[in-house]
């Protein structure tokens, strides 16, 4: 599987660290932050179809991306934004 990074082009999966859904993302300043964070990246659902996920270019540019994938295939991403950029 290839990602399309806005930053250094098409690199391979191995690249990028997954940190799940990109729309559901807990508040860091709560008392029960720790929790919520695990809740978001381990006890997530699993929808078919269109999603967007939040990944980080760990081995490459260092950015955040979210990423809008169909995860019935996980071969056609439809599109890439920096993290802070409007999809």
């Amino acid at each position: 599987m290839r990602i399309e990074c806005p930053f250094c082009g098409s690199r391979d999966v191995s690249e990028f660290a997954y940190y799940g859904d990109a729309k559901r993302r807990p508040e860091t300043s709560l008392s029960d932050a720790s929790r919520q964070f695990y809740e978001a990246v381990y006890l997530r659902d699993n929808p078919a179809g269109r999603h967007e996920d939040l990944w980080y270019h760990s081995g490459g540019c260092r950015s955040w991306l979210r990423v809008i994938r169909d995860t019935r295939t996980h071969k056609l991403f439809h599109a890439t934004f920096a993290a802070g950029e409007p999809s």
